[in-house]
């Protein structure tokens, strides 16, 4: 959970799939605004490469370029949005929103957060630091992250059980790390800025059932049709 909350086997379920096609498609018609070529703009570049990496279908990503871009004819207006409260059981949590109805994003906020704490602007980011997020996964047989985190210019790395690595950078550094790990022996998953607790919770300090409590909060945020991420003070 730690860097980025996931819903447990969330690739799995067709509706979570339909929800990140969405957030993705938000994702790169913000970024098409600064150009329609991937070539020349690197943020656009990194999502469209996660969208193709999960499967997003073609005409799908080409549409979110086109309109992004202003070249439907159609407007496109998302304002960036940023939530700070927490979960039951007092764990942190930050909440990013691309949404086109602020009023309805806040107005969800303060319903969803009524099993956990709204709170103010600052009053958990103090506890996050803003970085860039890079998994990768191993390419060649014997690909050494730690090496690889240094030779491609990230600040730190977390191993995953699953053998995906995270790879921390500044956040100016993320497109600059991202197309240097292939040199490394590393495959690039997902590149993206967000946020990490500097002072994650333990799970094994919640009991089961305050665990669940916590997930069930975390996935109502989760499936709200304005929200893109939601980042979680939990270890692991």
């Amino acid at each position: 959970m730690g860097a980025q909350w996931k819903a447990k086997h969330k690739d799995l379920a067709a509706s979570a799939k339909s929800r990140l096609f969405g957030k993705l498609a938000k994702d790169i018609m913000i970024a098409a605004r600064h150009g329609a070529d991937p070539a020349a703009n690197a943020r656009l570049r990194m999502v469209v490469e996660q969208a193709r990496k999960v499967s997003m279908p073609r005409d799908t990503l080409e549409r979110a370029i086109k309109k992004g871009a202003g070249l439907t004819g159609e407007a496109v207006h998302f304002e960036h949005a940023m939530y700070e409260g927490f979960a039951p059981h007092r764990v942190p949590v930050m909440v990013e929103c691309l949404t086109d109805n602020v009023n309805r994003a806040a107005s969800d906020m303060r319903v969803l957060f009524r099993k956990g704490q709204l709170g103010t602007s600052g009053s958990v980011s103090w506890d996050f630091e803003h970085v860039g997020m890079i998994e990768a996964e191993p390419a060649t047989a014997g690909a050494d992250p730690e090496l690889a985190a240094i030779e491609a210019g990230a600040q730190d790395f977390e191993p995953a059980d699953d053998g995906v690595t995270l790879f921390l950078t500044d956040p100016a550094d993320l497109d600059l790390v991202s197309r240097a790990l292939p040199a490394q022996g590393f495959t690039v998953l997902s590149a993206k800025l967000g946020y990490r607790p500097k002072n994650p919770i333990d799970p094994a300090s919640l009991s089961a059932e305050q665990l669940d409590e916590v997930e069930s909060f975390l996935a109502a945020l989760d499936a709200n049709e304005d929200v893109q991420n939601v980042f979680a003070g939990l270890q692991g």
